[in-house]
């Protein structure tokens, strides 16, 4: 374009626009990376984060807590540990007691699948993990059912130790089902609350009628 080479640009025009950009202070948690941190740290920011989810589970309302930054560590112990203490039992065989740990694992684990996919079926809007993590927490209760009840059978059997398992299972029952109740009953549509309620109902049930039920070899 040779017209183009005796055209001036005057200096007084104004340049619209900017060309720089603009840097801000950053937090220190922005320019914090994990990848950078120790790994004592990282454990025990997870540790804390899971004790937290502990406590709302104990003091069961109506809370985002364990869905807003859910986690499968805490329903995992949960589910090892009470597996392991109900394995042992006279309804083992002669073997080391693996498939009744392995049948608590599983139906836990499987019954928790049915619950959450039964959730999303019916309109939840809760993410699958959300759910599991929720109904794995609240196993907690049932958690500590068992350890007293084990405790009680040290004691000796009988009707009088019968009658305490059976209250305290029954209690931590009803802390568990509510516990989740009050996490999940937000994220169903208002007239399919009680499809979703029974279920868990169902679930947890079994899992104390296998405390209640169980004797040590």
């Amino acid at each position: 374009f040779p017209g183009l080479a005796d055209v001036s640009i005057s200096q007084d025009i104004p340049v619209e626009g900017e060309i720089t950009v603009p840097v801000g202070s950053q937090s220190p948690d922005e320019d914090y990376s994990t990848l950078d941190e120790p790994v004592k740290d990282t454990i025990m920011r997870d540790l804390k984060a899971v004790g937290k989810k502990f406590v709302h589970v104990m003091y069961p309302r109506k809370s985002s807590a364990l869905l807003r930054d859910w986690d499968l560590w805490g329903p995992l112990v949960l589910c090892v540990s009470l597996a392991l203490m109900l394995q042992g039992g006279s309804a083992d065989s002669k073997d080391d007691g693996g498939p009744q740990f392995a049948e608590v694992f599983v139906i836990i684990w499987f019954g928790a699948v049915v619950i959450t996919l039964n959730s999303k079926l019916l309109g939840g809007t809760i993410s699958f993990f959300q759910s599991l993590c929720v109904l794995g927490y609240c196993v907690m209760p049932l958690t500590v059912a068992m350890l007293v009840c084990r405790l009680v059978l040290l004691a000796g059997g009988g009707t009088v130790s019968f009658i305490i398992r059976l209250i305290v299972v029954g209690a931590m029952f009803g802390w568990s089902t509510l516990a989740s109740t009050a996490f999940l009953a937000d994220s169903q549509p208002p007239n399919r609350k009680a499809l979703v309620v029974y279920p868990i109902f169902l679930f947890y049930f079994v899992i104390s009628w296998m405390i209640l039920t169980f004797t040590p070899q």
